[in-house]
């Protein structure tokens, strides 16, 4: 599309050279010839925007993934003029910008060369439809990685492939199919252990090519719209997630539950079948705080409605599944069906709320209910509006969450899957085709979604969940990866693209457990269950036409194998939400994929399988049959095996051998890991003991945990708990350092200290320069200890 040599003859044009500038406050404007003009605005030191117009003025500045909550700010900006180009210095980097033709090139403050030109900017008028093709090339220089994207069915590292961003209900995908639910266009290049990123904030569809056309040109491009793209200077790629993160905005936290396991299928029903699901969960004692129903509760898939054959009484059944500790999550589409006795559609109807056709008649298509008109998410009044329509479900029948699906917007029985493109789109005022709102329409159906849920679930916290999304959509609602498959492929997939979404902004994801189309074999169920517990958001769904998919379905071993991890991501649920926390508070992903952990060790660079769950435990998947270990590669440091508790030096690969019941899992050295008691539920227990499992490290780590009262709002007005604990080992000595923020007290008295690779005898303990004798702790052999919880400081004293 950009160098390609049969395309340079359709009449690419390029800025020529620069005749005036102005410097406003942030921004300075660099005008050309040809009536290009090239805003740059300094949001900060780190976080350039290039904009770029080719007809003299600038269109009206508007963009939903931007976070507008968001203050920006630089230290330092100076801008000089040398004879043939302009440079833009901050207190981070020096931009170079060619008087003779726009064409950029980006410096760290020692000179090295970060990213440059290569074509630039350049453009393409669309005689179709009107405006331009906007097109940027850059240099790539040999080594250099790519990586993010987000909903991506390929390798980490996307060095060599072509990528389209075109939401599409994606049915059945498979591995390197493109298009796929959702749109990111933002990634991440690394080079000479440099990173910095790239989002280019333009809806309509769009593409990357990552040095697969030419080997050492990256280039990417939008049917329509602006070139509009934003430059973000690491040089770690920590800064770069974070600060991306920062620009499109991060959610607020979810209450502790939407953490825990979630179960779901299309489609359980009528009442007395979901009664039987959540009783087998509470028999089995596999923990589950979650059930879902899918489009069969309503009637005749009526959003808004519930069936009276299958669910005669919604908010007793609501009420009595909430009694054994599990909360309701149902399904609501956009497609809303076209019956004049159906009071949603009639209303909508009234206020002229749905998406109409280039000529004037209402857009219409068929989905679940048959013939379907579809409300316009980009007009402020269907937002307001569609929010409402939530008081009945979460009001007065008690459900605590929704799930918004098919809305990239899917419609069946038309070669495209989706609307025509000249559907038109209010778009809060900047009135478009469905070219342009295409990409958005499901995050804006979130949207609504999220103020709807939230205004009435208040005082409680709002859990929404969505299948397609554009870059922001974090701040509304989670996500999951789609309709996949029962197969070890898309075990391999599920894997890196939870990891690619967790790096691109959109941390809490999950994929289907088992796979959604056919039926997964017992042990390809165990082997998923194992790594999606480690997933942000943990859910089991499929499709009904392919047989059962509960824990049960298969042998005794699944069943234990399913308990055993959804245990222990109960347990974890503290470590969970600490991650969550520090996500919403600092954008740093929960999971990290090996580059992000050490992007300066080569080897990490096109590792996929092996990732960290939060800051402290690794965890590499068993992604094939009939197992018995694998090979993964640890990452530098010092870590220990989770099962055994043996020590391992890392930087290099190794054979890991396993069971059917356990997956590689090692702990970095020096964390202090928060357990919780096994709880069938999320609030089932009050416990008056935390558990700590300190792995001893000769050196200092910090470790952190943060707790509430697990919903509400309270923890925005200060009340939570957030423990840092500083871990110092010697050889004879250990000391831990505790410091608390923050104005919530929990519920427990005591730390049980799990004292895990200790190499030493303890012949001496100090609690806050106080001698305390060994019983008053209850330390013995077995290396644990109980302490009060109002400690500062813990010493261990070894003989």
């Amino acid at each position: 599309m950009i160098t390609n040599t049969s395309l340079e003859y359709k009449g690419d044009l390029y800025p020529s050279k620069i005749v005036s500038y102005e410097h406003e406050g942030d921004s300075i404007f660099f005008h050309t010839d040809n009536k290009v003009i090239l805003k740059v605005t300094i949001l900060r030191d780190s976080l350039i925007r290039f904009r770029f117009t080719t007809k003299g003025y600038f269109s009206n500045d508007f963009s939903y993934a931007i976070d507008k909550t968001q203050l920006h700010g630089y230290n330092f900006l100076e801008l000089t003029e040398e004879e043939t180009y302009f440079q833009i210095r901050t207190s981070k980097v020096k931009c170079k910008i060619q008087k003779a033709d726009l064409r950029l090139s980006i410096y760290d403050l020692s000179d090295v060369l970060i990213l440059e030109d290569e074509l630039g900017f350049h453009w393409e008028e669309s005689y179709e439809y009107g405006g331009n093709i906007v097109k940027m090339s850059k240099s790539s220089k040999d080594g250099e990685c790519f990586y993010g994207l987000g909903d991506k069915a390929t390798q980490m590292n996307l060095k060599g492939k072509r990528l389209e961003n075109f939401a599409t209900d994606q049915y059945a995908f498979q591995k390197e199919q493109d298009p796929l639910y959702k749109v990111v266009p933002f990634y991440i290049g690394l080079n000479n252990k440099q990173s910095y990123g790239i989002f280019f904030d333009n809806t309509f569809r769009t593409f990357f090519d990552f040095c697969q056309e030419r080997r050492n040109v990256s280039s990417f491009w939008a049917e329509g719209g602006e070139m509009n793209y934003y430059f973000i200077y690491g040089p770690q790629m920590q800064d770069v997630v974070t600060t991306y993160t920062d620009l499109t905005g991060k959610p607020e936290l979810p209450p502790l539950w939407v953490l825990g396991y979630h179960q779901c299928k299309w489609s359980y029903y009528p009442e007395s079948k979901v009664k039987e699901i959540t009783s087998k969960f509470r028999e089995l004692k596999i923990p589950c705080d979650a059930i879902y129903l899918d489009i069969d509760y309503m009637e005749g898939f009526r959003c808004f409605t519930w069936s009276k054959e299958y669910f005669p009484d919604p908010k007793r059944m609501i009420a009595e599944l909430a009694e054994d500790g599990f909360k309701t999550v149902v399904i609501i589409d956009p497609g809303i069906k076209i019956d004049k006795e159906y009071s949603v559609y009639k209303e909508a109807l009234e206020k002229d709320y749905f998406c109409k056709r280039a000529d004037g008649p209402y857009m219409k298509g068929k989905v679940w209910p048959g013939e379907c008109n579809f409300p316009d998410y980009t007009n402020p009044a269907v937002r307001e509006w569609w929010a409402g329509l939530f008081k009945e479900l979460i009001s007065d029948f008690g459900v605590k969450g929704v799930w918004n699906d098919m809305n990239e917007p899917a419609v069946m029985e038309v070669p495209n899957k989706t609307f025509p493109m000249d559907v038109r789109h209010v778009y809060d005022g900047n009135p478009c085709s469905h070219r342009k709102a295409h990409n958005i329409y499901g995050t804006q159906m979130a949207r609504a979604t999220y103020h709807g849920v939230k205004r009435f679930a208040y005082p409680k916290r709002p859990f929404v969940i969505t299948r397609s999304a554009y870059s922001g959509a974090q701040r509304y609602t989670s996500s999951w990866t789609g309709d996949n498959v029962a197969t070890w492929e898309h075990l391999w997939i599920a894997n890196i693209q939870v990891q690619r979404m967790s790096i691109s902004g959109m941390g809490f994801t999950g994929s289907d457990i088992g796979g959604f189309a056919e039926q997964p074999t017992g042990e390809l169920y165990a082997r998923w269950i194992q790594l999606g517990v480690f997933h942000p958001f943990c859910r089991t769904h499929s499709s009904g036409d392919h047989g059962n998919q509960e824990p049960w379905a298969f042998d005794e071993e699944v069943i234990n194998i399913t308990r055993k991890f959804v245990s222990l991501r109960y347990q974890l649920l503290p470590y969970l939400y600490t991650m969550f926390w520090q996500y919403i508070e600092e954008g740093i992903p929960m999971l990290k994929p090996l580059v992000y952990y050490d992007q300066e060790d080569t080897q990490t660079h096109y590792r996929n399988d092996e990732f960290i769950f939060g800051n402290q435990i690794l965890v590499c998947p068993i992604l094939e049959p009939n197992a018995v270990g694998r090979r993964m590669y640890i990452p530098r440091g010092e870590w220990y095996n989770y099962w055994t508790n043996e020590f391992s030096n890392g930087g290099r690969e190794v054979w890991v051998d396993t069971k059917f019941d356990e997956i590689p899992i090692f702990v970095k050295a020096g964390a202090i890991i928060p357990k919780y008691p096994v709880q069938q539920y999320v609030g089932e227990l009050e416990f008056d003991e935390l558990t700590l499992d300190l792995y001893f490290k000769n050196g200092k780590e910090k470790s952190f945990v943060y707790e509430d009262s697990q919903d509400g709002y309270d923890y925005k007005k200060g009340r939570y708990s957030f423990l840092s604990f500083t871990s110092i080992g010697k050889e004879k000595e250990l000391i831990v350092q505790l410091h608390k923020e923050g104005k919530f007290e929990t519920n427990y008295s005591t730390y049980k200290i799990n004292l895990i690779g200790l190499p030493f005898k303890v012949k001496e303990i100090e609690i806050d320069n106080e001698r305390i004798a060994f019983d008053e702790v209850s330390f013995s052999e077995s290396h644990f200890l109980i302490v009060d919880k109002e400690f500062s400081e813990l010493h261990l004293i070894g003989e």
